[in-house]
């Protein structure tokens, strides 16, 4: 028979979760109080209370900073869950306090909110007039990682796999097409692959999109290398430098009907496999989230399967 688990000397603070996760996250301890703005000295002090409080040790201290140990991964887990909860309270207990019933901590990809938020949540914030959203646009891997530590409570982005932890459910699917000047393609077959726009310069987004990264990884299997030009960081900036004689571009059909819908430039879709793409909704748990976010996600997903 186990022998009973033993209670804890003394409650352990949110100060020091707090503090312990600054540690984990920036490696090392000073970097860590300049982060919190405390001194080093206290933050080591609360991190020894803390393995003195679980009986475990939770760093490997090193001369160069300090790395977690198994009980210090676990215990990095529980506390982002801990604090993550809290600041939700806090957030609902505020918007409430104000007169909001509900408030929704999204981040998104551009394509994501060129292509399809602005309609989406127009019809959700008319049905749901007391509730606040807040939006920010971020590359996917930023998307996921907001999510995974807390700082949204919804995304939307192009996520191919469930990334430590996350879950997804599916949003919509978009298309990438080339776009580029008549002069270039003077006759714009139905469709293209994209090994044969590798002979243009290319108006490409930032280096760590998911489309940029598609591409480079696209090339790269048919050993080719994309002849980039010019690094922009908006879809509307891309078509106007391609109108330029700047190169040709990628980005999604759907956008540029959006933004271009009467432009002279050509749009080709792309027929590659990696060029049909499927937005997801990531949430750490769809299950836990606040009332408000609840209904927000059944709202998207049911104008995903209308759509």
């Amino acid at each position: 028979m186990s022998a009973p688990a033993r209670p804890l000397d003394r409650p352990i603070d949110l100060t020091s979760l707090q503090l312990f996760v600054a540690v984990a996250e920036t490696g090392a301890i000073a970097q860590a109080a300049q982060r919190e703005r405390i001194a080093a000295s206290a933050v080591s002090k609360r991190v020894a209370e803390l393995e003195s409080t679980l009986g475990a040790a939770l760093l490997y201290r090193q001369a160069r900073g300090v790395t977690l140990t198994p009980a210090g991964q676990s215990l990095l887990h529980h506390a982002r869950s801990v604090l993550f909860g809290l600041d939700q309270l806090h957030g609902d207990l505020r918007e409430y306090a104000s007169g909001v019933r509900g408030h929704v901590r999204m981040h998104a990809s551009m394509s994501a909110i060129v292509q399809f938020l602005p309609e989406d949540l127009g019809r959700f914030i008319h049905s749901h007039p007391q509730v606040k959203i807040d939006l920010e646009e971020h590359l996917s891997s930023a998307v996921e990682r907001a999510v995974m530590e807390g700082a949204a409570d919804l995304g939307i982005c192009h996520a191919g796999s469930a990334q430590g932890g996350l879950q997804l459910r599916p949003y919509r699917q978009d298309r990438l097409a080339l776009i580029a000047p008549p002069a270039l393609v003077p006759n714009a077959p139905p469709a293209i692959d994209f090994a044969d726009t590798l002979d243009f310069d290319h108006v490409g987004l930032n280096a760590g999109s998911s489309i940029a990264l598609a591409m480079h990884q696209a090339a790269a299997l048919a050993g080719r290398s994309v002849r980039l030009r010019i690094r922009v960081t908006g879809l509307d900036a891309m078509c106007r430098m391609i109108a330029n004689g700047l190169g040709v571009g990628v980005m999604p059909q759907r956008a540029f009907e959006l933004i271009h819908g009467a432009s002279p430039l050509r749009c080709i879709p792309l027929q590659d496999a990696w060029a049909r793409r499927q937005i997801s909704l990531v949430a750490r748990d769809f299950d836990s989230l606040p009332v408000t976010a609840r209904a927000l996600v059944e709202h998207l997903t049911g104008d995903a399967a209308a759509a």
